[in-house]
C-alpha cells in the first residue's frame, strides 16, 4: 500500500512539475521558441493527465481497466481507418475487425487468456480479414487495402492490449500478498512511456541540431532522442523499487527499452499521417490531435516490454 501511494505521487509530482514547466514556458516569449511548439508541449501533458488518471482505476477494478484500454483502443482504430481510405468491398470486414476482434481481444486479456489473445489478431483475424475481403468479388488495390486494415488492427488493438496485460503478468519478484503488484508495474510502464515523450520534446527544443527524419517529424532530433532516452533511463532507476526487477541497473535497462520502442511509434504514426496528408487526427481529447496521437508510442512499447519482462523476470522463465 505504501508504495502504490508513493508511486501515485511521484507521478502527480512529475505531472505538477511538468504542468508547471509548460505554462510558464508559454510566458517566455523571450526564449524565442515556437508558439506551436510549447502549445503541443503543454497539450501532452494535459493529454497524459487524462491517462495517468484512468490508470488509478487499475489499484482498485483491474477489469475495469481493460475495458478502458479497450475503448481506446476502439477509439484509435477508428481514427486510424479514418485516415485510410476504403471501399464497399471493406466495409463487412471492418465491421468483423471493430464488433468482433477488437472487444475478444481485451475480453481474452481480461480473463488471462494469454495463449489465445496472443495469436488471435496476427493468425485468425489476419486470415479472417483478408478472406472476407476477397469475398467480396472487389480487387481492386486488394493487397493495399487489406494490408491497411491489418496494420491498424495490429497496432491500435493488439499492441495496445499488451498493455493492460501487465496486470496479470506474474514476476518472480512480486509477493503472493501484494496485489497491486501488477497495477504498479502499469502505471510505471505507462509513466516511463509518458516522461519519455515529454523528455525527448524538451531535450529536441533545447539541444536538438539533426532531424531524425525532417519530411516526417520536423521536431525529433537525434539529440532530443538521445537526451530524452539517457533521462529516462535514469528515470526509471529512480522508480526501481515500484517494479518487479530486482536490480536498479534491470529497471534502468527496461526504461531505455521502453523510451527506444516509444520514440519509434511516435516516428512510425507521423509517417503515416504523412503519408495520408494528416497531420492530427480526432478530438477526444480537448485542443490535442486525439487518442491516436497520444497513444502511438504505447503501442510500441507494450508488446516489446511485456515479453521482454515476461521471458527475463516471469515464473515461467
Amino acid at each position: 500500500m505504501i508504495k502504490d501511494w508513493a508511486l501515485l505521487g511521484t507521478v502527480l509530482a512529475l505531472l505538477t512539475a511538468a504542468t508547471f514547466v509548460g505554462q510558464w514556458l508559454k510566458r517566455q516569449t523571450s526564449l524565442g521558441l515556437e508558439a506551436r511548439a510549447v502549445n503541443s508541449f503543454n497539450s501532452r501533458v494535459q493529454a497524459w493527465w487524462f491517462f495517468s488518471i484512468v490508470l488509478g482505476a487499475a489499484f482498485f477494478f483491474p477489469r475495469l481497466t481493460v475495458v478502458l484500454f479497450g475503448l481506446l483502443a476502439f477509439w484509435a482504430l477508428r481514427e486510424f481507418i479514418t485516415l485510410t481510405p476504403t471501399r464497399m468491398g471493406d466495409h463487412r470486414a471492418l465491421f468483423w475487425v471493430f464488433f468482433f476482434f477488437t472487444p475478444m481481444q481485451f475480453v481474452l486479456v481480461a480473463y488471462e487468456n494469454y495463449p489465445f489473445y496472443s495469436i488471435l489478431i496476427p493468425v485468425y483475424a489476419f486470415l479472417f480479414l483478408a478472406a472476407r475481403v476477397a469475398i467480396s468479388g472487389d480487387y481492386t488495390r486488394f493487397l493495399e487495402r487489406v494490408a491497411k486494415i491489418q496494420f491498424g488492427l495490429l497496432v491500435c488493438v493488439y499492441c495496445l492490449s499488451f498493455a493492460p496485460a501487465l496486470l496479470f503478468l506474474k514476476c518472480k519478484n512480486m509477493l503472493d500478498d501484494d496485489a497491486s503488484a501488477n497495477a504498479r508495474l502499469l502505471l510505471f510502464f505507462v509513466t516511463i512511456v509518458l516522461f519519455s515523450e515529454l523528455l525527448q520534446f524538451i531535450c529536441s527544443r533545447l539541444f536538438g541540431k539533426h532531424l531524425i527524419a525532417e519530411p516526417i517529424d520536423t521536431q525529433r532530433t537525434w539529440e532530443g532522442f538521445l537526451g530524452g532516452a539517457g533521462a529516462t533511463t535514469v528515470a526509471g532507476i529512480v522508480l526501481y523499487w515500484a517494479t518487479p526487477f530486482p536490480h536498479w541497473w534491470q529497471a534502468g535497462a527496461m526504461s531505455l527499452l521502453i523510451a527506444v520502442m516509444a520514440s519509434a511509434g511516435a516516428l512510425t504514426m507521423a509517417a503515416i499521417k504523412r503519408d495520408r496528408g494528416e497531420v492530427t487526427s480526432g478530438t477526444l481529447i480537448e485542443g490535442h490531435g486525439g487518442v491516436l496521437s497520444r497513444i502511438d508510442a504505447l503501442c510500441f512499447a507494450a508488446p516489446v516490454f511485456y515479453h521482454v519482462t515476461g521471458y527475463f523476470f516471469g515464473l515461467s522463465s
